[in-house]
């Protein structure tokens, strides 16, 4: 695994979390239990620090980084898509950041809030709990519905299990 040490700053992976070989972890990393951490993301806790609750899926491309002294913490059971980037301070749980979201400075990101792919949240905004944003700039286009929860928490635990399935011996091997 491609986790680093960054002056005094040490990366902390949870039980049953998987992080790709082509991951890259740098520094103040607190990523929890039953976490999916997907090929080629990078978690820069280099000059601030990133929490990541239990069950958290960071597809592949992801980029998460703070500013000097910051946080960006990240709830449980959240999905964060692939190649989206965040620079926020929060996203709380159940929320879903959309495949090439981009997440700017100091956003709050609500419990069950959806961010649509290719949504650009501008920095400072605040997305309440449930609600469905989009755009560029980011406009909220809807609540969430229970279906919408219905799925999700369906697609979160196949993430689940697909970070199960990584860690198991002789099911994820490099053969040349």
């Amino acid at each position: 695994m491609a986790i680093y040490k960054f002056n005094n700053r040490v990366p902390v992976i949870g039980n049953n979390t998987f992080v790709s070989d082509s991951a890259i972890v740098v520094g103040d990393v607190k990523i929890g239990n039953n976490c999916y951490i997907g090929h080629g993301s990078i978690l820069r806790g280099d000059y601030g620090s990133i929490e990541i609750g239990d069950g958290t899926a960071v597809e592949e491309g992801a980029n998460l980084h703070i500013r000097p002294d910051g946080l960006l913490k990240i709830g449980e059971k959240v999905t964060i898509g692939h190649g989206a980037i965040l620079h926020c301070n929060e996203i709380q749980s159940f929320a879903v950041i959309g495949i090439g979201a981009i997440i700017g400075f100091d956003v709050e990101i609500g419990q069950w809030s959806i961010i649509a792919e290719g949504t650009v949240v501008n920095r400072k905004a605040k997305i309440e709990n449930e609600k469905i944003v989009a755009g560029n700039p980011f406009k909220v286009v809807s609540n969430v519905k229970e279906r919408h929860k219905k799925f999700w928490l369906y697609a979160k635990q196949l993430y689940i299990n697909l970070a199960k399935q990584y860690i198991t011996k002789g099911c994820f091997e490099k053969i040349k």
